[in-house]
């Protein structure tokens, strides 16, 4: 079998292999981490990342795609040049989606159960029936998120940098605190009990139209498909981007209602500011890669995020 010689470097133009590495002419990208790991074993392949040389005018060359062969996709021959990057010690992306919806799940009810713990003395009242319908939905929520972690979702990448296992955990676990502090303490005064449940049994509504648009991405890429991107279609795929953004904010828009509290408010508004900026990389993307030419699908009209506003 024909073989292939390539020369790795560095972002910075340096040899990495002065030998080269040496493939198959039929050789995947797969194929090139995992000789890259064998002959550089502090680099496992869940830290490699290779791209092809920048072209005229760009300052960065395109990344190489698992599942594609470096001759037929890239057209890459015997002396090319590939660039390194090491994108560091990896976590899996399970892991750390377990530890941050697991914090906010064990630190919120410490409030309500132990408010002796961080009132201190200020005598607790009875909880009102408003308080316990807050702990109920954040409860479901984040039991919900725990379970799509395991059971729905599908990973377009196995692992992401560690240092967003705390980076994460710090925003999920940090906000859990605000949020249950204001809403648990003994001096809450809470709303109409019919204005919140009104509000919360919205908020649910917001939660199964969550779930079923995460139905429908995760059944776009079978397990082992090997499928890249697809346009989304059916339920509100029809009319927005990125429903499961939508129906998630809105979700707490009817939490910070039916608790009426500055704390949850200023979770949601940090929340959506987050799930915008994914959205609209996430619509570029696709009105890029769906543009209609050489046969692809072109993407259709849709809103962002939040119709009518983005």
């Amino acid at each position: 079998m024909a073989t292939l010689k390539l020369q790795v470097k560095s972002r910075s133009g340096r040899d990495l292999l002065p030998d080269g590495l040496l493939l198959p002419s039929d050789a995947t990208v797969e194929d090139l981490k995992a000789r890259f790991a064998e002959l550089k074993p502090r680099y496992y392949t869940a830290r490699q990342r290779f791209t092809l040389p920048p072209r005229e005018g760009s300052r960065s060359g395109e990344a190489l795609a698992d599942g594609k062969r470096l001759v037929a996709d890239y057209g890459l021959a015997d002396g090319s040049v590939l660039f390194f990057k090491d994108l560091g010690p990896q976590i899996g992306y399970a892991t750390v989606f377990f530890w941050e919806y697991f914090g906010p799940l064990m630190v919120y009810p410490l409030f309500y159960m132990l408010p002796q713990i961080f009132y201190f003395g200020i005598k607790a009242p009875e909880k009102s029936l408003v308080q316990s319908l807050a702990l109920a939905y954040w409860s479901f929520h984040y039991v919900k998120r725990l379970l799509e972690t395991f059971f729905v979702h599908k990973f377009s990448k196995a692992t992401m940098p560690i240092f967003n296992l705390f980076k994460n955990c710090a925003y999920y676990w940090g906000f859990a605190a605000f949020v249950a502090y204001f809403i648990n303490h003994p001096l809450y005064t809470a709303p109409p009990v019919k204005r919140a449940a009104a509000a919360l049994a919205t908020a649910m509504l917001c939660q199964f139209a969550n779930f079923r648009c995460h139905v429908i991405l995760a059944n776009l890429r079978p397990a082992g498909s090997g499928r890249g991107y697809v346009i989304p279609r059916g339920f509100l795929f029809n009319l927005i981007t990125c429903p499961n953004y939508t129906a998630e904010i809105l979700g707490w828009i009817c939490f910070s209602i039916a608790t009426q509290t500055a704390a949850a408010a200023i979770f949601t508004l940090v929340g959506a500011a987050q799930m915008a900026q994914w959205a609209a990389a996430k619509h570029r993307r696709l009105i890029k890669t769906f543009d209609g030419r050489e046969g692809r699908d072109k993407y259709p009209r849709r809103w962002v995020m939040l119709p009518p506003f983005f």
